[in-house]
């Protein structure tokens, strides 16, 4: 686990892109995280209240890569904090508290990587370093464009039927575990999304480890927002995920968490 120094600190924005549905955003940061790991971002103006008091709170995001001194973040504008992260030009500054966590640890076997809408963003930084089949799950077209973000075309499949084919992510993984189940399944997506593949992995006795959301305040286990149970009683997702053994969870529908 790398662990991150000490406050929070300015990073540069040095690209900002739209990617279908999706922004991406580059930013200028020495520390190396693992994939799995996550930051806390806020923009470094119009944040903290004001009009509406939102946003107020920092947000948690995996990051997407981390190479060459620079991180990059994948979100969707759906409320206010992602709203003025969209925003962001480049050139401006972000406030980063980071990296936090625990990321994915090595496979069992082959690697597959399972993931649903933006949950694909810590998938994209595991891709570069574990071979295996990539397995997307999107909304429409329009989402899945972010699949151009991995080094080799993934197997797709969308609500709409729009690109790939029409279906649940969770059915790509089915028909991979029955051409060999020896593997470690990496998962992030929506809690639905993580329920269906902790449900499968268990009937087949597949080690699975997937990332959780949860709703943070602080992002390094001072709040206790993000408290979830397993079987072995409550975790704080920040702290002691947010990458979780499937087997030590009953259901990855609990309270809290989602996209």
């Amino acid at each position: 686990m790398t662990l991150a120094p000490f406050g929070r600190r300015l990073a540069e924005v040095t690209a900002v892109e739209r990617l279908g549905a999706y922004t991406v955003i580059m930013v200028v940061d020495p520390h190396q995280p693992e994939p799995g790991q996550f930051y806390m971002l806020a923009t470094e103006t119009g944040w903290g209240g004001g009009a509406g008091e939102r946003p107020y709170l920092p947000r948690a995001f995996s990051h997407a890569r981390a190479a060459d001194g620079k991180l990059q973040f994948l979100f969707e504008d759906v409320g206010p904090g992602t709203h003025r992260l969209a925003a962001v030009e480049r050139g401006e500054s972000l406030w980063l508290t980071g990296p936090l966590g625990s990321g994915f640890g090595p496979p069992q076997g082959r690697a597959l990587l399972v993931g649903g809408g933006i949950g694909v963003a810590p998938l994209v930084a595991l891709s570069d370093d574990v071979d295996g089949p990539v397995l997307l799950g999107f909304r429409t077209a329009l989402h899945a464009e972010a699949a151009s973000l991995f080094p080799e075309q993934p197997k797709l499949v969308t609500d709409d039927g729009s690109m790939g084919r029409r279906g649940l992510v969770t059915e790509l993984l089915r028909e991979e575990l029955d051409e060999d189940a020896d593997a470690t399944v990496f998962a992030c997506g929506p809690p639905a999304m993580l329920e269906a593949v902790r449900a499968l992995c268990a009937e087949r006795d597949v080690p699975a480890q997937l990332a959780l959301e949860s709703g943070m305040a602080c992002g390094f286990g001072a709040c206790f927002g993000c408290v979830v149970p397993t079987r072995a009683g409550y975790i704080r997702v920040c702290v002691d995920g947010p990458v979780v053994e499937a087997a030590a969870l009953e259901t990855a529908l609990v309270p809290g968490t989602g996209h």
